[in-house]
This record gives C-alpha cells, structure tokens and sequence, in this order.
C-alpha cells in the first residue's frame, strides 16, 4: 500500500533501522536515531542501487514522489541517476567556482603584491559595491558586453563616469586574467568601447584638504616602487614644479650648498629659480648617491635617459589614486596654490613667482626669477615643515 503522510509522521524508531515502502522502489528510511531518509531502490546494469532523495520532512511524500519519477525517466533513457547526480553535482561546482566574483578575487589577490596595499582595496571595494552585486553570481563565460554595460551605465547615471570608465578597464583586466587561465575565451569589454562618454575635466585633479594631502603624504612614504620614482615622489609636493621640468631635472642644474635649483621653463622659456627646502636638499644628497655620476636626476631605465613622463601617475595609481578625478603629477601645483595661500596665508604673487606663472609689475616685467626671492626662500621651508607636520598629524 503506498504511504500517507501520517503514516510517516507517526513512524517510530526501533533498534533496528524501518524501512517503509511506497511502490516502484521508492521507501523511507528510519533510522535508530529518529532521522527518516527518502530512498530509491532501482537496479541499473544488472546490479541493485540505492539512492538518495531528500531527508523527511524537508522533503514530503508528494516532492519524494516527484523525484522517484523524474530518476526512473532517467533509468528509461539508459541513464543511471546516481551517475547523473554526480554529473550535476560537479557541474555545480565548477559553475560556483568559475563565477565572476571567484575569477576577480583571485585575480586580485594574485597581483595584490605588485600594486600598493590601497589600489587594492580602492579595487576591491568598486567591485563589491558596482559589480559583484550584479555580475558576481554569473559564470564567466555567460557574462555578455550588454551584462557589463548595465552595470557601468549604473555607475555613470549617479555621477561617477570616472569611475564608470574605470570599472569597466578593471573588468577587462579580470577577463584577460580568466583567459590567460583557461575560464573564458574573449574579453567582451572591447565591444563597449564609446558606449560610455569619455570623461572630461576641466582642471587638473588635484587634492587641496590638509586632511587628504596628510593621506597623500603617508602614502608617498609607503611606496614600495623604484627608489628614483620614490624620491621623485616625495619632492614633488616640495617643489610644486610642472611634471615635465621634475622629471627631466638635471644635476647640473642644482647647487645643493646654495639649496637652489636653477632652470629653463619650457613653457615660458625663462629663467627660474627653486629654493630648496632642508628636507628637499636631504631627499636630492640622498639621490646623488646613486644617480649622481649622470645627466638626469631621476634617470629612467635607460640611464641616458630622463625618467618617463607617466611615472609619477602610475605611481599615484599603484598607490590607489585615481589620475583623473583625485590626484595627478602637475596637480601638486594646485595643492601648494591652494593650501599655501588658505592655510598658511602667503601672499598671491608670492606663490605665483614660485609657480613660474606670468605676473607683471608696475615695470611691465612678465617675470623675474629672483623677485620675491627672500620671501619665496622662506615660504619654501615654511611649506616643507607644514607638509612634515601634516604628515605626522600635527597641523
């Protein structure tokens, strides 16, 4: 007779286990302990087999019963059930562990020590807050351009196209990473190319709080690249020179006894003077050490050479700054704009004698490289000492 529900309810243990039949191999199972187990008793290749369908009550008689028919369909097309279970059961697992969020995070973590500890968790964090939510879930290679877009245009419709721009290169780079693996074939990224308007902006990014340039600063102290690149790093907060004059600085140039840099500005074609700071003339003696003996202060891998023009941006990247919309190479310039006149009250055209900005006078000269200079001699050491207590969070 088949069972009813109240029969199994009702089904007490014993010291043996119960077996309680319901036609066409399907039985219940009490155990000694009181647990109760759907079984399948059907024979497949001329050998008897058992298998599995669920614990009682979680799984009733009628869902028993639904997957007893849906095994024995199975059997009739040849196919053995436990081997198909198995099948689906692996099949789960590699769908789990082929899934977006999966290939992302181990792509992280793998370059997680070639990049700075706060790329990784500016990173990290984009990618739970803008995509895993949405794509997380999605095996690799289900995932489709129009999947990709819906989660940038999200993105972009809140304000944030930078960032939009930005998620969608580091998408790209998860894709090739579960290509170069064997998890997908091809990088549907590229097919979105212009679905998104480029970014614009109108200023150089630059940050101009004393709170985030205290970040900045111990940031640039952390930084775990080339010693060249450090160094180019922490003078240019100091010297709040154009990129292209620091990077292509020559030693010829500087007088350290003198703490002075003398030089040509490019854009202006004249004459420029840079007092430097105790801790600028530390950091440059420091550097003398190594590239001393050639024409560049900071050298790039061809020694003959001046350091690349996108080092220090891709520096701030690896650091976790973006160069577009937080802090890029000539935005040091807007920082010690700002800040020097904000915070520590110097006069305008003191600042912009520094800057080697155009400023005539009452004489109609454009510029002159040693006016304010005494000022400016002192306005540089005033800085330098605010940007060290800043750093140590004492301003």
């Amino acid at each position: 007779m088949s069972l009813t529900d109240v029969t199994i309810r009702n089904a007490k243990p014993s010291e043996k286990p119960v077996r309680l039949f319901d036609g066409s191999g399907l039985y219940i199972e009490i155990a000694v302990t009181g647990g109760k187990l759907w079984r399948l008793k059907y024979r497949f290749g001329g050998k008897e087999k058992r298998l599995a369908l669920g614990v009682y009550p979680d799984v009733g008689l009628k869902d028993a019963r639904v997957r007893r028919d849906e095994a024995r369909k199975l059997l009739a097309n040849g196919v053995d059930p436990a081997v198909n279970r198995k099948a689906q059961q692996a099949a789960r697992m590699e769908w789990s562990a082929n899934t977006f969020e999966v290939l992302c995070r181990e792509w992280l973590e793998k370059r997680k020590d070639t990049v700075e500890p706060a790329q990784h968790v500016k990173t990290l964090a984009r990618m739970e807050n803008d995509v895993f939510p949405w794509l997380g879930a999605k095996a690799i290679p289900q995932i489709t351009a129009p999947d990709i877009l819906s989660v940038l245009r999200r993105i972009d419709e809140r304000g944030a196209r930078y960032t939009a721009h930005r998620v969608r290169s580091e998408i790209s780079r998860a894709f090739r990473y579960a290509i170069a693996t064997g998890r997908a074939e091809r990088d549907p990224c590229p097919d979105l190319k212009g679905a998104i308007p480029p970014a614009k902006a109108e200023h150089f990014a630059a940050i101009t709080t004393p709170k985030e340039v205290a970040e900045l600063l111990r940031a640039i102290d952390g930084f775990r690249g080339t010693f060249v690149v450090k160094c180019a790093l922490l003078l240019a907060p100091l010297l709040f020179v154009r990129p292209g004059e620091l990077r292509r600085a020559e030693w010829s140039d500087f007088d350290l006894d003198k703490a002075e840099w003398r030089y040509l500005v490019t854009k202006t074609k004249t004459e420029h003077l840079v007092p430097l700071a105790s801790r600028a003339v530390a950091i440059l003696s420091e550097l003398n050490s190594l590239t001393g003996n050639g024409r560049y202060v900071f050298p790039g891998r061809d020694q003959h050479k001046a350091m690349s023009e996108a080092a220090i941006n891709a520096a701030l990247r690896r650091m976790g700054y973006d160069t577009k919309t937080e802090i890029t190479g000539h935005g040091f310039r807007a920082m010690a704009r700002t800040i020097l006149h904000e915070e520590l009250q110097i006069q305008p055209e003191v600042i912009e004698h520094q800057l080697a900005h155009s400023v005539p006078d009452a004489l109609g000269t454009a510029y002159n490289r040693t006016k304010f200079l005494k000022q400016r001699q002192a306005m540089m050491q005033q800085w330098a000492d605010y940007l060290d207590k800043l750093k140590a969070g004492e301003a």
